[in-house]
């Protein structure tokens, strides 16, 4: 899945254990600019450096996974889980010359198509 979004607020790394980190960060969804979410995505591991880069402000796409997980606590009742677990983080115009760069410019206004160019009348009454 991915977003668009600014990018609102960003948390310091966690070191949760030994093996295991991760970092949490705030954008604004705005699908309904009238009424924009507050979304919390997590980046675990090596990902977690992906927003050292990044500022309050920046408009960024999100690529991410959605995650749950089901535990059963010491009473023997079941709760459920879920998070947004990001796995990419790029700047919105960094996105937009990656779409756009590998494409031709669109053509100059004053190009005329082939078929208007070769001089041949067109007979059709419409």
């Amino acid at each position: 899945m991915e977003i668009k979004a600014k990018l609102l607020e960003i948390f310091s790394t966690q070191q949760i254990s030994q093996s295991f980190r991760k970092r949490e960060f705030v954008v604004e969804f705005a699908e309904n600019p009238q009424y924009p979410e507050f979304v919390k995505f997590e980046l675990i591991q090596d990902k977690c450096d992906l927003l050292d880069s990044m500022k309050a402000g920046d408009m960024v796409n999100v690529s991410f996974n959605l995650k749950g997980r089901k535990w059963t606590d010491p009473q023997g009742q079941v709760k459920y889980f879920n998070s947004l677990q990001a796995w990419r983080i790029t700047p919105e115009q960094a996105a937009a010359q990656a779409a756009g760069g590998n494409s031709a410019p669109p053509p100059a206004a004053n190009d005329e198509p082939e078929w208007l160019a070769s001089g041949e009348d067109d007979d059709l009454p419409f």
